[in-house]
């Protein structure tokens, strides 16, 4: 869940955010806005040497304990994390200090969605990480999707977002609808069309005030995570307006989006906070690393309410890597926090927290979800649905602009619909405009 690059005034005010989550592709911490990092580069008083670590939304490295853990071992080191909530903020001021050679911090966070143009158009900014560690650690995707075509790897694996649908079961109980996990699963397995349809089934008898789903992107994104196409092909051409892909998951968001099934919350706006905690969706397409973030939001008065059942088909959303900027005043030891933080067991420790599903494949057999997660989540088996749609993600040629192509057909193209009462052909006119000239075309 994060964002984009700054092509055009219009393009910060209108990225998309997920991811991916990260996230991790991630939900969303309070926010500190991204302000720079201490610029004196010194130490972190007393002797210690400061190191700052920029991130966006909820990584759980605080929320675990990481940052405690790591300066106990360390006791020269101080942690300091700068968050920003939304990654169409974050980035865009990541881009202009890796430019400026100041004024980033010692660790970096970047979103899958920004991954490709980190790599394309930033790989001199960053440190080479590939040298430091053993690379067999991550998934051979997520790692090249940081590595660029001479081997240098600029970013190690954090999160990855396997999906999943997570659900209101009270909601679907009082509108009549099944409650179980593993039949809702069958009911939609395959197809998200099928999950849109049950969508029509709620609202005949939906309580009042609420709607199946929060928003038609949330839909958008999911299905698109699951394609082996979207934005560009494997030869690095790009193909969003041919993609099969892209308009699978135009059209059945545009099934939510034409209907009286969603929400129309904008993702991790405020309004989108507040349906959480007030109720006022049923369902969100949910990938690992928003079960913290749902925890979070939904608070005391969503513990048991909250379910987890497989997704319609594996799909893959958000997921992020840290990277260390050659214009950090302390390499060494930036480089030393960002093997410990996404080492196998750190990442089992942040999954442990908040699910945030590991990009390291030898953490899977020993992943223990939070007991208190698990039971705010009815007892759902996080570990094997997550791992189950982990298994079968298909791997999908990323691009340096899928950012900016997504947030133009999420946060232009399908608002434009969902909100302002547009037909989805104006809707995609709209996003096409847009590309065009994110793309200079």
């Amino acid at each position: 869940m994060r964002t984009s690059t700054r092509r055009s005034h219009r393009l910060v005010a209108f990225a998309a955010v997920a991811a991916l989550a990260t996230g991790l592709l991630a939900g969303c911490a309070n926010d500190s806005d991204g302000g720079s990092p201490d610029a004196s580069g010194g130490g972190g008083g007393k002797g210690k040497t400061t190191l700052t670590i920029g991130t966006f939304g909820v990584f759980g490295y605080k929320q675990a304990g990481l940052y405690d853990e790591y300066m106990k071992l360390h006791p020269d080191i101080s942690i300091k994390e700068n968050v920003t909530t939304r990654t169409d903020v974050y980035w865009p001021k990541v881009l202009t200090r890796l430019q400026a050679g100041a004024g980033t911090d010692d660790v970096q966070a970047i979103e899958v969605g920004n991954i490709t143009e980190a790599v394309e158009t930033q790989a001199a900014k960053f440190v080479d990480l590939g040298k430091e560690v053993d690379k067999s650690q991550w998934l051979d995707w997520k790692l090249a999707q940081a590595t660029t075509k001479d081997g240098k790897t600029i970013g190690l694996g954090t999160d990855i977002g396997p999906m999943a649908i997570c659900y209101r079961k009270d909601l679907f109980q009082k509108a009549g609808l099944e409650t179980d996990r593993t039949k809702l699963a069958a009911l939609w397995k395959g197809d998200w069309a099928k999950y849109v349809d049950l969508g029509k089934q709620y609202m005949k008898k939906a309580p009042k005030g609420t709607k199946f789903v929060d928003s038609a992107a949330s839909v958008y994104n999911a299905v698109l995570g699951g394609a082996s196409v979207r934005n560009y092909d494997k030869d690095g051409n790009v193909v969003w307006d041919k993609s099969e892909g892209v308009k699978k998951a135009w059209d059945v968001a545009m099934t939510a989006a034409t209907s009286n099934m969603s929400a129309k919350l904008k993702q991790f706006d405020p309004t989108w906070d507040q349906g959480f905690a007030n109720g006022t969706f049923a369902t969100v397409a949910c990938p690992a690393w928003m079960i913290g973030y749902i925890e979070q939001k939904s608070g005391d008065s969503g513990k048991g309410k909250w379910d987890v059942a497989a997704a319609p088909t594996a799909s893959n959303w958000g997921g992020s890597f840290l990277g260390v900027p050659t214009a950090s005043k302390h390499q060494k030891e930036a480089i030393a926090l960002a093997k410990w933080l996404t080492a196998p067991e750190q990442q089992a420790k942040v999954f442990a927290k908040q699910a945030s599903f590991p990009s390291t494949p030898s953490a899977y057999a020993n992943l223990t979800p939070q007991a208190d997660t698990t039971a705010y989540f009815s007892n759902a088996p996080l570990t094997q649905i997550f791992s189950d749609s982990a298994k079968t993600i298909p791997s999908q040629p990323l691009g340096p602009k899928d950012k900016p192509i997504d947030g133009a057909i999420t946060d232009i193209g399908i608002l434009q619909v969902e909100q302002k009462g547009k037909t989805p052909a104006q809707g995609w006119d709209a996003a096409t405009k847009e590309i065009k000239d994110v793309l200079g075309q």
